[in-house]
């Protein structure tokens, strides 16, 4: 969180706009997503399910000031998932029940993976810490197929034979870095 935090925090008044690796999504809007995603962290974790929250994160959740709207949605979120027990919770997905370890991990994933569009986007540094990178990488071996199945990823793209962990990452989830 903290390192997509940074960069939203350095996004220019002028780059709100600007396209990311998201095909779909201007920097505003994956800014957005993540903010969304933040603020569902709390109710899910606190056993509530999609239904019961309906299309309250639907929309621009940004308003006019996105960066104070993200860093309030992060706030909750890492409390959230900070609480005593908070890993060992289910939680209620739109594809099924899973512990909150496992959500955490795809949120983590996610997060990350967008922490490098956003920084490709608004001409930051790219760099995402490798240990983060790493835990990324072992989690998301066993993941990477039900997502490209999912629709959630794009087709992996090639990479050189000597690519550091970090470009084979994204080469996973599609990127080419």
């Amino acid at each position: 969180m903290a390192g997509f935090e940074e960069r939203v925090h350095a996004v220019g008044e002028d780059q709100w706009r600007l396209s990311t690796p998201c095909s779909d999504w201007n920097v505003r809007m994956l800014v957005n997503h993540i903010t969304g995603e933040n603020m569902w962290t709390a109710p899910l974790m606190a056993g509530q399910t999609i239904a019961d929250m309906g299309d309250a994160f639907d929309g621009d959740l940004l308003g006019s000031d996105p960066v104070k709207a993200f860093d309030a949605a992060a706030e909750q979120a890492v409390m959230a998932m900070h609480e005593p027990g908070a890993m060992d919770r289910t939680v209620h997905l739109s594809f099924g029940d899973v512990p909150g370890s496992e959500y955490a991990a795809q949120l983590f994933a996610d997060i990350l993976i967008h922490s490098w569009d956003l920084a490709r986007a608004a001409h930051g540094d790219e760099r995402l810490d490798p240990e983060l990178v790493a835990a990324c990488a072992a989690w998301f071996a066993d993941e990477e197929n039900l997502y490209r199945d999912a629709g959630l990823i794009a087709p992996r793209v090639g990479v050189p034979a000597d690519a550091d962990q970090q470009t084979r990452l994204l080469a996973a989830f599609g990127r080419d870095a």
